[in-house]
């Protein structure tokens, strides 16, 4: 995997997010975003760390994992 895609997500204080079957939600001070992720991206929300992990190095898989994960 890439080292985009390697990167733990660290969520700020006052964030929340919840995943429900790759539907993603992320709420903030500043409002709400949702998004559906493809169904072969692994999500796992830990307390506040996010790790995405894809079943392959596919150069389609690399490509949705890092798009998720900010610079």
């Amino acid at each position: 995997m890439s080292r985009i895609g390697n990167k733990v997500i660290v969520l700020p204080a006052g964030v929340e997010i919840t995943n429900n079957d790759n539907v993603v939600t992320v709420k903030g001070p500043k409002g709400e975003l949702t998004r559906e992720f493809s169904k072969d991206i692994e999500i796992r929300v830990e307390g506040t760390e996010v790790t995405l992990h894809r079943p392959n190095d596919s150069k389609e898989m690399k490509l949705s994992t890092e798009l998720l994960v900010p610079f």
